[in-house]
């Protein structure tokens, strides 16, 4: 709330916009009073505001991590080219984050901390709150009035930055009253040294990538270790909260060609296929449901946007329909050659198992397979003045 009401002093006034987002987890009896305050102040401040309600999977494993991946799916949708997303994170939530991370045994870049700004989407996540303490937030929110609601959750210390909170972080200040000046210290130095590391890990990428999102096996053995580790951290990204072990790392690498193996962190899994190490998602937005494409309509299909254009003057577009593999699908790569099992031609052209029955496909009345994905689009759907009729594009 304290960040609400300062940014909407700093920029509720300038023309390119400034709004508000308030993210739904549907997980604890008051979700429904958060989101009534959060409409009820931006209502008071004339703040634009989105409620997205999200559905969290409530199955074993980390709760806390599948309702942190949920929201930041949204923030990463949401945000376009250009725009910043302001958080509230502040210099006690940096503390716990940091000694959280020791207990966990992470390597330097989570020794490291938060960063006070990364790329998130298309657009940035900036955190200006990181070096006030949460008193000081407090205080300003109580001196001025504003209103908010305290989280009941972030009492219960089964949880276990709850635990670090309210049972060790007060006991370590009060025997060593700098130690967050001590941690910003230690933080500080793990930065430089993941900044190097991260410099050393681009070069080894660019040396045996093979497109953004995969790498060559044969360089990734050409690396000693420690090496490999360092490049396989940074490519999995600033949301990895462990170090990766050897092990799983060999495993990655030495499993038999039929065998699936993989490692997973960061929101990203890497996986073998062939020859290759393949970075992807670990989760994304359900894949579209079959529908007629319409002129002009952009359809958000996992990663894939796809949109029917009105191309120049070549009268009405094509009646196409967006569908995905059920089985026994032929497409026609030639105008005039031969038709050839999708399954095969897949297969030729080197796409992993995990995209096959995620690539969009787009069909010519009931049957006639026109475009598969980003990999092929027939030659007829150009118009006569160069123009495509279709545009599939990946994220």
């Amino acid at each position: 709330m304290v960040l609400l009401h300062v940014a909407h002093r700093l920029f509720g006034h300038r023309p390119e916009g400034f709004s508000a987002l308030h993210v739904n987890h549907q997980l604890q009896s008051d979700a429904a009073t958060f989101e009534i305050l959060c409409r009820q102040v931006c209502e008071q401040l004339a703040v634009p505001l989105e409620v997205v309600t999200v559905q969290v999977d409530t199955g074993q494993g980390s709760l806390e991590a599948r309702a942190r991946q949920a929201r930041y799916r949204v923030f990463r949708e949401r945000l376009a080219p250009g725009e910043v997303l302001l958080m509230a994170h502040h210099g006690d939530d940096q503390s716990e984050t940091r000694l959280f991370r020791f207990l966990r045994g992470s390597g330097v870049r989570g020794l490291a901390g938060m960063p006070t700004e990364r790329p998130l989407g298309r657009g940035r996540l900036v955190r200006p709150w990181l070096a006030i303490p949460r008193r000081c937030l407090r205080d300003q929110a109580q001196r001025a009035g504003w209103t908010w609601v305290e989280d009941p959750t972030n009492r219960d210390e089964r949880f276990d930055r709850n635990f670090l909170r309210h049972s060790v972080l007060p006991v370590l200040r009060q025997r060593w009253p700098e130690l967050d000046r001590r941690l910003q210290a230690t933080a500080q130095a793990c930065g430089e040294s993941a900044e190097l590391a991260d410099l050393l890990a681009q070069t080894h990428f660019r040396q045996i990538h093979s497109g953004d999102a995969r790498i060559c096996l044969s360089g990734l053995r050409s690396l000693v270790p420690a090496a490999r580790r360092n490049l396989l951290q940074w490519w999995l990204g600033p949301n990895l909260d462990r170090t990766l072990g050897d092990g799983e790392i060999l495993e990655l690498m030495d499993a038999s060609a039929d065998a699936c193996p993989e490692i997973r962190g960061g929101g990203f899994a890497l996986r073998r296929f062939r020859d290759h190490i393949y970075r992807i998602a670990e989760a994304g937005q359900p894949i579209a449901e079959d529908q007629p494409l319409s002129p002009g309509r952009v359809v958000r299909d996992g990663v894939f946007q796809v949109c029917l254009h009105q191309a120049g003057e070549a009268g009405p577009a094509p009646d196409l329909r967006l569908s995905h593999r059920s089985g026994g699908e032929v497409l026609r790569p030639t105008p005039g050659g031969v038709t050839r099992p999708l399954k095969k031609w897949l297969q030729e052209q080197g796409v992993p198992p995990w995209e096959r029955d995620r690539l969009p496909l787009v069909f010519r009345g009931e049957r006639e397979l026109v475009a598969v994905g980003d990999l092929w689009c027939a030659a007829d759907l150009t118009a006569p003045d160069g123009t495509s009729w279709l545009e599939i594009r990946r994220d």
